[in-house]
């Protein structure tokens, strides 16, 4: 398998920037994982609040404890506008993920071409 195409691999299947890591471009790598990294902590931490938010609301009885009534209060707390900061985070991600795949291979191309220029 050629390097490119194991770091295109890598990058798609582990994290945004570790095809770049595997090909000794640091930089980029850590450009990317720490962007993606970024993205990653808004939605977690989004999870986190909505999690936090419907089971204060289980335990002050608002919520009936019933899957039915779970899922539609999950539903409704994560439909939002075009614009919250959940949607634009995950949007960013996975154009990071993507761009990172295509960045490491083409990385990996190019050194896998040989330097004629002597």
């Amino acid at each position: 398998m050629h390097k490119a195409t194991k770091a295109a691999l890598i990058s798609a299947l582990i994290f945004p920037g570790c095809g770049h890591f595997y090909l000794k471009s640091k930089l980029r790598g850590a450009v990317f994982a720490l962007f993606s990294a970024g993205c990653l902590y808004v939605l977690i931490t989004f999870a986190v609040k909505v999690a936090n938010d419907i089971s204060d609301r289980i335990l002050s009885g608002d919520i009936p404890l019933d899957i039915n009534s779970l899922m539609a209060e999950v539903s409704s707390q994560l439909n939002g506008s075009p614009g919250d900061p959940k949607n634009i985070a995950t949007l960013f991600l996975l154009g990071c993920w993507g761009i990172a795949i295509i960045d490491s291979f083409i990385v990996g191309r190019k050194l896998a071409i040989p330097d004629n220029s002597h």
